[in-house]
């Protein structure tokens, strides 16, 4: 066969004409047909926030996720490729409440749970048909009409079919742990998921302030209420002065070497290897100061101090403990503990019953102390002046750092103890491990880099959410404590007997039924949208309600791919869930992809005005240049590229093209090229298409 250059059309004619012909003669659809159901090659469509606009991220995903298909078509397998929608969690209420102009949980409840969510579903409906002409135009195969979203009936209930599978298994537990919080939301997040994009920690300028803490040395407790003089101040350092009014305890290490440091009439107790460092003015020049008596920190633990507000926390409040994580590296050597805001205060108050106070509700409001009604983050520094004009602060300094900040409204996260629902990673962290070892990764460094460190350190996942729009938690309690978790749609209906056409909340919350003499009401809390994209290779068939037998057939995936920031999320819960649920790993091989920034390096960004619309793009250079140039960047090394227009131009000058062919030679091409299982044929096709198209050797 031999093709003729014809009358050369630009780009846009040609691809999208292409487009049309692969759709009137259902050429994506008989390249699956064509090959024999026992051939696969199962590939796993990531599914892309539905609230999202396609930009050149997600195309370069989309490029990868149809090459490698297209490559394994042309070998004589039957590769299926279905698109996927996750259509629940914060990105989606977040693009509801910005279309209503609500700003915060407090104001959804107000507007009415009913309308929110039937608001957040229209919204999630009607953004797919810009998504479906991009895809299109950069010549992606993949079947958008049988489309599974994480918002169906049918996929809700295979999640609630693995919750409970879990439950049952002793891999999920209730529990309470310090989390990060976004009190604009008003729903604790994963450490994953907080973590998995650099853009989520902002550097901040905060107060760290040196705190006096009144202790009697020798009269530990005075029946006056502390009236007495103290005999020394244990100087505390820290970086959240927002938690002082929570401060039930302070912390020293009980082998390290602390000092009595005299100065301007005050005996100041402090770690000995950091007083120089400590004793420097707000100029950080050196101050005037005598060295008293040493001795171990041992010596301090059990003694108990003054009330740093005079609000007297109980019984086991105010004492000195022993902790070996507190340093010499850094502050005063004394940690103030407040353990509702601190993941190792939260731990010790556990091991020893110390007292942890919440302050601030849930909204992120101080519920008591002089700062009562303030936000959190508005009082952070007034609380840090204002307990130095009291003489409570005896320095302050000011540090900048990277903190963490929500990933889907930007707004600062607290560390906060909260009740929550975990799944157990510390009882499969091995086997995780264990099961990583035979996935092919690419770029190889990611094995054993990125994804096995991420394993290694990752906490029990934290799978509620205390918001509205995804996957009801199944789990319903009695008035005693009793937990009763329900599998499936026909289990609630035989306790219940209600069935319902949307099992969303409030729908769900007002089913109760009785069981044993008691009546049951459902938790207000929904699952966490990442347990739902992790539990798409089985989610995505109902199963286990349907299609066992093609799950089976379709497990573990052949292929995956995503960009970096995915190994920390979707790799890393897809892994998660298989394991817990199926003890393997759930994908063979993975492609992961760098970042694509903007002209100047930075994140691409409508603000910044740092790229051109990728449709503006391909309209003027062509889907092929595009697709040629990301594919041969970096980018698929795992590394990040900077995508300049006028490369795409240099690709477009040299890329052999379609539109230079004759009508009968593209649908030759065609043809062979994405119709036949044949590989000599289509090697044909490639040498007979540099000889009309040279491109320089390649």
């Amino acid at each position: 066969m031999k093709f003729q250059a014809g009358k050369r059309r630009k780009a846009i004619e040609y691809e999208k004409a292409l487009v049309q012909y692969w759709k009137d003669n259902k050429t994506f659809e008989k390249s699956i047909e064509q090959r024999p159901a026992d051939n696969a090659y199962v590939f796993y469509d990531g599914p892309p926030f539905i609230s999202g606009v396609p930009h050149h991220g997600t195309l370069l995903s989309s490029i990868v996720k149809d090459a490698v298909p297209r490559y394994q078509t042309m070998k004589g397998k039957r590769v299926e490729r279905v698109w996927g929608w996750d259509a629940h969690g914060l990105p989606a209420e977040r693009y509801t409440e910005k279309k209503l102009g609500i700003h915060s949980r407090k104001e959804v409840l107000e507007y009415g749970l009913e309308k929110y969510i039937n608001a957040t579903r229209e919204n999630m409906l009607e953004t797919s048909s810009a998504w479906e002409e991009v895809i299109d135009r950069v010549g992606r195969w993949v079947d958008f009409k049988g489309a599974y979203k994480t918002m169906d009936k049918n996929y809700m209930e295979s999640i609630w079919w693995a919750f409970k599978t879990l439950y049952e298994k002793g891999k999920i537990y209730e529990g309470e742990k310090v989390l990060m919080y976004c009190t604009l939301d008003g729903t604790p997040l994963s450490k994953a998921e907080v973590t998995m994009d650099s853009g989520a920690y902002q550097d901040v300028t905060d107060p760290s302030v040196y705190v006096k803490f009144p202790v009697y040395l020798a009269n530990p407790r005075v029946e006056d209420g502390y009236n007495n003089p103290p005999d020394a101040f244990l100087l505390a350092w820290t970086t959240t002065p927002w938690t002082l009014p929570a401060n039930t305890a302070l912390a020293v290490n009980p082998g390290m070497d602390y000092v009595e440091v005299l100065y301007m009439g005050e005996k100041l107790i402090m770690a000995k290897e950091l007083v120089e460092k400590v004793m420097t003015d707000e100029k950080h020049q050196p101050l005037s100061y005598k060295l008293g008596r040493g001795f171990k920190g041992s010596e301090l633990v059990g003694l108990t101090y003054q009330p740093l507000l005079g609000i007297d926390r109980g019984e086991n409040a105010h004492k000195v403990w022993a902790a070996d994580y507190v340093s010499n590296e850094d502050g005063t050597g004394i940690v103030h503990l407040a353990p509702a805001y601190g993941e190792e205060d939260f731990e010790l108050a556990k091991q020893n019953g110390i007292p942890a106070v919440h302050v601030i509700d849930q909204n992120g409001f101080y519920t008591e102390s002089d700062w009562k009604g303030q936000n959190v983050w508005e009082a952070n520094k007034p609380i840090a002046k204002d307990l130095h004009e009291r003489g409570v602060v005896w320095k302050i300094d000011y540090i900048r750092h990277s903190y963490p900040h929500c990933h889907r409204c930007g707004t600062r996260l607290m560390y906060r103890a909260h009740p929550s629902w975990f799944v157990n990673i510390a009882d499969q962290r091995e086997l995780m491990l264990e099961k990583n070892e035979p996935i092919n990764w690419f770029p190889e460094h990611v094995k054993h880099g990125r994804f096995e460190k991420n394993i290694e350190q990752a906490p029990d996942w934290n799978i509620s959410r205390d918001r509205f729009w995804a996957t009801a938690m199944p789990v319903w309690k009695s008035p005693t404590g009793k937990v009763k978790v329900v599998g499936s749609y026909a289990e609630l209906k035989e306790l219940s007997g209600v069935e319902l056409d949307d099992y969303h909340r409030p729908w769900i919350d007002e089913v109760v039924f009785d069981l044993d003499g008691e009546t049951y009401t459902r938790i207000d809390k929904v699952m966490d949208s990442w347990f739902e994209a992790g539990s798409m290779p089985f989610a995505q068939f109902h199963y286990p309600f349907e299609n066992v037998e093609k799950l089976e057939k379709n497990f573990p995936g052949d292929f995956i791919v995503e960009y970096i920031g995915q190994v920390r999320a979707w790799f890393y819960y897809m892994h998660a869930m298989s394991i817990a649920l199926f003890g393997t790993n759930s994908f063979k091989n993975v492609i992961v992809t760098g970042n694509v920034a903007g002209n100047d390096g930075r994140k691409m960004s409508k603000s910044y005005g740092n790229y051109t619309d990728p449709n503006e793009l391909m309209d003027k250079f062509s889907a092929d240049s595009l697709r040629f140039l990301l594919l041969s960047s970096p980018l698929l090394n795992g590394e990040d590229f900077a995508l300049q227009d006028k490369e795409v131009g240099d690709v477009a000058r040299k890329l052999p093209r379609l539109g230079d062919l004759t009508e009968e030679g593209v649908e030759s091409f065609i043809g062979i090229f994405f119709r036949s299982g044949d590989p000599d044929e289509q090697i044909q096709v490639f040498q007979e298409l540099q000889d009309l198209f040279p491109m320089g050797g390649k």
